[in-house]
């Protein structure tokens, strides 16, 4: 690939209480641009889980590839994109930890989330709680597709934000985040701290958690944006 060449591999990773299907608008969007788009499916049953069926579909890339996580998916798209398929990073609303850095790490000195709640299970699988569901998640949808996001999440095993990353693709690669001002998952100064740390592009724009549904236009630009230029990101940083 020349440093002119545009990436045209897109791999799309749900976060924690949902899956693959919240990816729609900016699947539609990317590939009417021309993009090969793949989604991820998280079984959100263990961190390592997560990174193995996202590392299966890099896998099946024929190039290089941008990798984009949404909210617990940034924790994944940084373990797993080391793989040698990934040319650029696009956290979404995100979780970035560094290398020994747990997800649940990132909260401290930050403030508390009081609208996001979370309801624990015995055998320790979280969900949003129902009633709280569209305020702390999804607060700019209307009430029928915040309710059906709300009665398909999948429950997200809480162990996960206990594990720390082994490695961190960001160090290497080329990152880009697009930050919701209006989250009322993480606190918008965590957010912030998270991208300006990793020197990643960032692009805020108002919108609640379910940004990648609400903002798709946004983050299906950023995408393109990076897919555009890591290449040459990626060159110029290797000469230096």
């Amino acid at each position: 690939m020349t440093t002119n060449e545009e990436i045209k591999n897109v791999v799309l990773v749900h976060g924690a209480f949902a899956d693959g299907s919240g990816w729609r608008r900016v699947y539609d969007l990317l590939t009417a641009r021309g993009y090969r788009v793949s989604i991820v499916q998280n079984p959100l049953t263990s961190f390592a889980d997560d990174v193995a069926a996202t590392t299966r579909v890099l896998d099946l890339q024929d190039g290089p590839t941008i990798l984009v996580g949404h909210s617990w998916g940034g924790t994944v798209i940084t373990e797993a994109g080391v793989h040698p398929n990934v040319a650029g990073l696009v956290y979404v609303s995100a979780l970035i930890p560094d290398v020994g850095e747990t997800s649940g790490q990132q909260y401290e000195g930050f403030a508390p989330t009081p609208e996001f709640v979370i309801d624990v299970t015995p055998d320790g699988f979280g969900y949003l709680n129902r009633d709280a569901f569209r305020g702390g998640f999804a607060a700019d949808l209307d009430e029928a597709d915040a309710a059906f996001l709300a009665d398909s999440q999948v429950p997200v095993n809480m162990a996960v934000f206990g594990e720390a990353v082994t490695v961190a693709a960001w160090r290497d690669k080329p990152s880009w985040a697009v930050i919701a001002t209006e989250d009322k998952a993480f606190d918008q100064a965590m957010l912030q701290h998270m991208a300006t740390r990793i020197g990643a592009e960032i692009t805020n724009v108002p919108g609640s958690h379910a940004l990648f549904i609400t903002q798709a236009d946004t983050v299906a630009d950023v995408i393109a944006t990076a897919a555009r230029t890591a290449p040459k990101a990626r060159a110029e940083a290797g000469a230096r």
